[in-house]
């Protein structure tokens, strides 16, 4: 088998999967059947398997780019269907289909008793496929395309459960929020096309930018759109505030979206991008201060939430902006190590969040406590999470969060000095919400669940969970200690600091710089003393968050907290602001206004003239013959004043023209 049809299956496999688990099992089954859940697992499975080996062939080939058949013709120019094959898409693709095979094991027990079963197995599918062709994509049209794909996916993923208006609510949310940036995208990408047809393929584009096509002040704007799609995708400020709502689909769902699907498509845009935003020093200031305001901004509102899942969402918009602060910095390996660890772990947190749910039936950690007795599995995989994200020493997080704050620290300008600081606050109040997450959910005393929050009016995600507290059958535990072990050793294993032999030194780092557009490659950097200060950090907001658990430290109750607790008014700024006195008032006026006195009058207008016209050409049709005589007389007339004019410059003589009218007649 060549390896062209290999990366084929690789993305089709998956599609293979939705369309069995979409027609068959939901015509035939009624969108329930034991064998959907099979069906996603064996297909994304295979693609795991397929990944691995395109990665191994990688490794002894180099970048490829395969193209199989003419696709668009534009011009002179043909689009060709194609894969990019470089380490970025080696990476992603052993990221995508490995988190989403251990997302889908954990599905088949998570999703067991719900009744669209066949429906949620056929849309996962149907979001790894479309990540997959995002990462594979060899043009910028095939990418929006997939890019789009990825947009409905999560869509119908978010809104899941339909019957339920907040989830609907947020699936609307989070696609109207996403658009804003999908049009930034489309429109940079016609920035592209205006400057050569050839640049949608995308090595091209690398080219054109090496020899100087993209300058000037058009090269920041098209930057700056091109960025708007990955603000919106990556949840960056300020269009972030659709993510946190996402968690109102299914766990699972939450755990692929943040860790390897949806938000990490911004991030891999920038990263495909990357030679161009690179060319311009205006467009990196701008994406490293978005990334590490980002970063710090998200983290301050983890510190007040009381839901486990909102609170891992704004953990993952904050680690999104550690990701883009790299690549704005210029440290592309760097960013794309954190964001590898990263999937691991995070979907490490959301189904432990999943298997607390299961277990006590809310996401609500002022109803959870004393869980360790109850669920000692869970609550030691929750805590090897949560340490990687901190980043302690040796977890994964440790080693590719520090080498993007190293990387800053050694730059040693005034702007990386800041940038230094927002990602090193960054890691205290990481440690200070994770730390509470562990404190209120595993550690005092239970709170009653499901039940105490139905006593206290409020609302949860599933109600028939039982209230007693049990640790998650086996299914739900086998790819949470999978993804344990690999939230421990990965991040050292794959980019160690010394040679291991069957590792070499930053095999990670120096693999992903062997691609198109490196020519000076920049070293991996582990500073000593970064890692004392990024550690020290931690441990002050790991006790801070004891201490406020234990009562010694109050938070609540005063203007920060109200502010943060409210989100930055932000949803207040988008809904009051801009939706209701710019959309509905001023838009919503103006195109009242055009419908009333311009479509709706000239259709009225239209209509009298026609009732008009009507009735006078009525009085002609009288039975009288001089009318019609004189009807025939100024038609006859006006055709030849027609013709005479249209004729004025052919340089004939007036007896010329009146023969000629006479042939034309006869």
């Amino acid at each position: 088998m060549s390896i062209e049809n290999i990366y084929w299956l690789i993305l089709l496999i998956p599609f293979i999967g939705f369309l069995i688990n979409g027609i068959l099992f939901s015509i035939f089954f009624k969108n329930y059947s034991k064998i959907s859940g099979f069906v996603t697992v064996t297909s994304v499975f295979i693609s795991f398997v397929l990944s691995i080996f395109s990665l191994i062939n990688f490794n002894d080939k180099g970048v490829q780019l395969l193209d199989s058949f003419d696709w668009l013709m534009i011009g002179d120019v043909g689009i060709k269907t194609g894969f990019l094959i470089d380490p970025l898409t080696s990476m992603m693709l052993i990221v995508v289909t490995g988190v989403s095979l251990m997302i889908q094991i954990y599905s088949i027990g998570y999703m067991a008793s719900d009744k669209g079963y066949s429906r949620y197995f056929s849309f996962m599918a149907l979001f790894t496929f479309s990540m997959l062709g995002l990462v594979l994509s060899k043009n910028l049209i095939h990418l929006f395309i997939f890019w789009e794909l990825v947009g409905v996916s999560s869509y119908l993923l978010i809104g899941f459960w339909f019957k339920k208006n907040s989830a609907v609510v947020a699936a609307k949310k989070a696609f109207l929020m996403t658009r804003v940036g999908d049009f930034g995208l489309m429109v940079g990408i016609l920035f592209i096309f205006s400057k050569g047809q050839q640049y949608l393929d995308i090595p091209t584009l690398y080219k054109g930018v090496s020899s100087g096509e993209f300058q000037g002040s058009g090269l920041l704007i098209m930057c700056i759109l091109l960025f708007l799609g990955a603000v919106g995708k990556s949840a960056q400020f300020p269009l972030h505030s659709w993510l946190p709502d996402a968690m109102e689909g299914p766990t699972p769902v939450s755990a692929l979206l943040h860790s390897a699907t949806m938000v990490t498509a911004g991030v891999f845009l920038i990263g495909r991008l990357f030679p161009l935003f690179e060319s311009s020093s205006e467009i990196m200031v701008i994406i490293a201060i978005i990334g590490g305001f980002t970063a710090v901004f998200a983290a301050t509102m983890g510190v007040v939430s009381d839901d486990i899942k909102r609170v891992l969402a704004y953990s993952t918009i904050s680690q999104l902006g550690y990701m883009v602060l790299a690549l704005g910095s210029g440290f592309y390996a760097a960013a794309f190590f954190h964001l590898f660890t990263h999937a691991w772990f995070k979907a490490l947190l959301f189904l432990s969040a999943g298997s607390v749910s299961h277990a006590t039936g809310t996401f609500n950690m002022k109803f959870m406590g004393g869980l360790r007795k109850h669920m000692p599995i869970t609550y030691v995989l929750t805590l090897l999470g949560a340490l990687s994200l901190i980043g302690i020493f040796p977890f994964s997080g440790f080693w590719s969060k520090d080498e993007i704050l190293g990387h800053i620290y050694l730059q040693n300008s005034p702007i990386s000095m800041v940038l230094f600081i927002l990602a090193s606050l960054g890691v205290f109040l990481t440690a200070l919400y994770m730390t509470r997450v562990i404190m209120l959910t595993f550690h005092g005393s239970y709170k009653g669940g499901i039940s105490s929050e139905n006593s206290s009016n409020s609302k949860s995600e599933d109600n028939d969970h039982p209230t007693e507290p049990h640790e998650s059958p086996g299914i739900m535990l086998f790819p949470m200690i999978i993804l344990g072990f690999l939230s421990v050793v990965i991040g050292f294993l794959v980019n160690p600091l010394i040679d291991l032999g069957f590792v070499s030194k930053h095999a990670f780092s120096h693999f992903l710089e062997h691609n198109l557009f490196f020519d000076d490659p920049k070293e991996f950097h582990f500073v000593f003393e970064v890692a004392i200060i990024s550690t020290i950090l931690a441990i002050l907001g790991i006790v801070s968050a004891i201490l406020v658990f234990k009562g010694k430290l109050n938070i609540k109750n005063n203007f920060v907290y109200k502010i943060l607790i409210n989100k930055y008014y932000f949803d207040e700024f988008y809904e009051n602001l801009i939706v209701k006195k710019f959309f509905y008032n001023k838009i919503g006026s103006l195109l009242s206004w055009i419908d009333e006195n311009i479509v709706d009058k000239s259709n009225a207008k239209i209509s009298d003239f026609t009732i008009y016209l009507s009735k006078k050409m009525s009085n002609v049709q009288n039975g009288h013959l001089q009318s019609y005589g004189f009807v025939f007389f100024m038609a006859l007339t006006v055709l030849m004043i027609v013709f005479f004019i249209s004729n004025l410059n052919t340089g004939d003589s007036w007896l010329d023209l009146i023969n000629k009218l006479n042939s034309e007649i006869y």
